[in-house]
């Protein structure tokens, strides 16, 4: 059902909202909407960021503040059915929660939000949920293939303050990644810069570029196992597909990664259904945004990734 609204909208944006253009962002949030309204809109201030009119080419920050004036927009409402099983899956993977933040241990599988053909992600089902929350963000992203650590807010203020900590580098994250490969034990940091593009197809794929951003790994050797090296890795910096990058750069790409893995290699080991990308969110350490307590927390792996350790550890498949 479509409901139409012409109150004022406001949008705090946040990371995976930044770094594009305004325009660009409105056309994809605001499907309905016709581009030369849109841009109409920009040039006489009906939308504005942090209450001042703008371009349409200008860059979305963290934390700006996009308000939109006297826009009927029509949105129509996603009915997001849940099952008895997905609703305990949820509640069963929360590792942590007070008043002001949500820390979830993310499935294999499922993305943290919707949007490019996917219904629903995370976020959406939460705020299914736990519809007595008037607010609930993501306060970073991981891939819909990892499994792992994802931290929520369910205040405004706090979203802020954690998004500013992600920046100063003071929430320390370490993800568990198994690797092809032996990795060399002299490859301990990798500093080389990422950009995003987009391929043939139009979907979007990371790689080392001199223009790029710079981004920094700090990767540790956990285990050798036949073919293949159990990894504990710290991204210093916060970059789309970092981690699965710059082990692929280096000949060692994370196991059944089927964007920057060797899917040819991998064709004919374990059968397809039991694949899933060796990749997991493992430990977060942070101060808390309001008592300065001590938060560390630890995700365990799922049993779909300790058999595939298992069966690694043990045989020569690659």
């Amino acid at each position: 059902m479509n409901t139409v609204h012409s109150t004022p909208i406001s949008i705090i944006i946040t990371q995976h909202m930044s770094e594009q253009r305004i325009d660009n962002f409105l056309f994809k949030t605001f499907k309905t909407l016709p581009k030369r309204m849109i841009y109409r809109s920009i040039r006489v201030g009906k939308i504005k960021i942090n209450k001042k009119k703008v371009q349409p080419y200008y860059k979305l920050k963290i934390h700006d503040f996009l308000t939109m004036h006297s826009i009927k927009i029509e949105i129509k409402k996603k009915n997001i059915h849940l099952t008895p099983s997905i609703i305990h899956i949820f509640l069963k993977n929360i590792l942590f929660e007070d008043k002001y933040l949500i820390i979830f241990n993310k499935p294999h599988g499922i993305a943290v939000h919707g949007g490019s053909g996917i219904n629903y992600g995370v976020i959406e089902v939460f705020r299914k949920i736990r519809q007595e929350l008037e607010f609930l963000e993501l306060v970073h992203r991981i891939d819909k293939e990892t499994s792992g650590i994802l931290i929520i807010a369910k205040k405004r203020s706090i979203l802020k303050k954690m998004h500013e900590n992600l920046r100063k580098k003071l929430i320390h994250k370490e993800y568990l990644a198994l690797l092809h490969g032996h990795w060399s034990k002299k490859n301990t940091v990798v500093n080389l810069p990422l950009l995003k593009k987009k391929n043939d197809h139009q979907k979007k794929k990371v790689c080392v570029h001199k223009n790029g951003k710079p981004s920094t790994t700090r990767f540790k050797i956990f285990q050798y196992f036949y073919n293949t090296t159990l990894m504990s890795i710290i991204p210093v910096t916060g970059r789309t597909h970092q981690i699965r990058v710059h082990a692929s750069q280096f000949g060692h790409p994370v196991v059944f990664d089927q964007k920057y893995g060797n899917v040819k290699k991998e064709k004919n080991i374990i059968d397809k259904k039991d694949r899933r990308l060796l990749l997991h969110a493992y430990k977060i350490f942070f101060y808390h945004p309001l008592n300065n307590e001590k938060i560390f927390i630890t995700a365990k792996l799922d049993k779909k990734f300790k058999k595939l350790l298992k069966i690694f550890s043990k045989k020569k498949y690659i």
